[in-house]
């Protein structure tokens, strides 16, 4: 009788799902992880599901250059400006990339293939610059407000995990705007690892920022999905990795803004 042997069943599996998480963090942030290849969109498709694993990274990188402020004696204002500076370096401004796009596409573009363009053009606009300064100033502000490194660590953890947990949740309900771009390799996600991306982002939420609030974050990004998914739709007919990364910028707002209430 042959004993089963539960390493070999289970280690495949494991080798794939950290291939996946290390593929959502090597994407997600400028962490020096050991990769071979460059990331190509079915990888980062069966990665969506990790996202909120990076930011959970992220917000810890930002909680600790706020601690660290905070303890050198600098005002909070200095402190919190540290602790966004400190996710812009670790990202490499990905999502603030992404924003501007967008604002400077949808803002300054007449047709469909103008907006494209336009958000392609790696300069950035009058409109891009304007959403850029508001997003660091409203995201500052927040943190600003919580003063305490216990909050704020709490707030950025919950508040960089949950903001890109939504981007799965886009990705599914609207198709890609380009018929090329990682967007378009990406396509359409499928339900089961939107599905835990949500579930760790509603986690993170519930945890940093307690029941209440957390709830109160769900129906508010709920709704800034669907305007975001109608809005693009609208501006040049589906998503792009543009659109996501300023969907993110608008969740990250929105709850540091619940969670400085």
């Amino acid at each position: 009788m042959t004993t089963p042997n539960f390493s070999d069943d289970w280690r495949p599996w494991a080798a794939e799902h950290l291939s996946e998480l290390t593929t959502g963090i090597a994407f997600s942030t400028r962490l020096p992880l050991p990769r071979t290849a460059p990331i190509t969109g079915a990888a980062l498709a069966q990665a969506l599901w990790a996202l909120p694993i990076a930011g959970f990274i992220v917000g810890i990188i930002g909680a600790v250059a706020y601690a660290v402020a905070y303890r050198l004696g600098l005002p909070t204002w200095s402190a919190a400006a540290l602790a966004v500076a400190a996710t812009l370096v670790a990202t490499g401004c990905l999502h603030e990339d992404g924003l501007a796009d967008t604002a400077d596409g949808f803002g300054g573009g007449n047709t469909r293939e103008q907006k494209l363009d336009i958000m392609r053009d790696s300069r950035i606009g009058t409109y891009g610059v304007c959403a850029l300064v508001l997003s660091i100033l409203l995201r500052a502000s927040a943190l600003a407000g919580l003063d305490d490194p216990g909050l704020v660590a709490a707030a950025l953890i919950a508040t960089h995990a949950g903001a890109r947990a939504v981007l799965p949740v886009l990705m599914f309900f609207v198709a890609p705007a380009r018929s090329d771009g990682l967007s378009s390799g990406v396509g359409q996600p499928q339900a089961v690892p939107t599905t835990i991306a949500a579930a760790l982002g509603i986690f993170a939420l519930v945890a940093g920022l307690g029941p209440a609030h957390a709830i109160v974050a769900v129906v508010v990004l709920a709704i800034v999905i669907g305007l975001m998914a109608r809005l693009s739709l609208k501006q040049i007919g589906g998503q792009t990795g543009d659109v996501l990364g300023a969907l993110e910028q608008v969740s990250e707002i929105v709850i540091l803004l619940i969670a400085a209430r």
